[in-house]
């Protein structure tokens, strides 16, 4: 097994200990929680760097890399929902084009077709780490100054403005994407 897979294995296990952290909800596990999801972040733009500089690109690193980084997201994003920090729909809307474009991947992949991930996925997943990381840095900012919450109007009024505004994006990025793929699987 080349190194970009081991860092897609690893980002996988990461997800649960990202999860592990979240839940213990203390200021020290939410600190935690944004380091691990950031190294995992990381490591999603080390395997493909590493894959293409070195030719290291295999099948298993395009089929795994996107489900790693879906596993990942969606982890975040339902928990975010769970914790009413974003609408659940949001959550539902990116859990349905995720799960559907992986089973559209693992169909091709059946048929011995690998489906490797897209310019517009790719801006998508960023998006998707820009907003998970600014809910977190606002999760732990809640906890190191828990007055900061108290009003509704204020700098909470407008951060919460922003990630609502952030979310929107990143669910349009991910319909768009979505739409995409399945536009450029039928040209296939």
């Amino acid at each position: 097994m080349n190194l970009p897979n081991m860092l897609t294995i690893f980002r996988m296990v990461l997800v649960f200990v990202f999860i592990k952290l979240f839940l213990a909800d203390s200021l020290a596990s939410m600190i935690a929680a944004c380091f691990v999801f950031a190294i995992a972040s990381i490591t999603d733009y080390l395997d493909g760097y590493i894959a293409k500089k070195y030719d290291l690109i295999t099948d298993f690193g395009k089929i795994m890399d996107p489900i790693a980084d879906k596993f990942l997201m969606l982890a975040a994003f339902y928990l975010f929902a769970g914790f009413g920090l974003i609408s659940i729909w949001m959550f539902v809307v990116i859990a349905i084009r995720e799960a559907g474009v992986t089973a559209l991947r693992l169909i091709a992949l059946k048929r011995k077709d690998v489906l490797a991930a897209e310019n517009l996925g790719k801006v998508k997943t960023v998006s998707q780490i820009v907003a998970i990381s600014v809910i977190l840095i606002y999760i732990v900012l809640k906890k190191v100054f828990p007055g900061w919450t108290q009003s509704a109007q204020g700098s909470n009024g407008l951060v919460i403005a922003f990630i609502n505004m952030l979310m929107y994006i990143v669910v349009g990025l991910t319909v768009i994407s979505g739409v995409q793929f399945l536009n450029n699987l039928k040209k296939d």
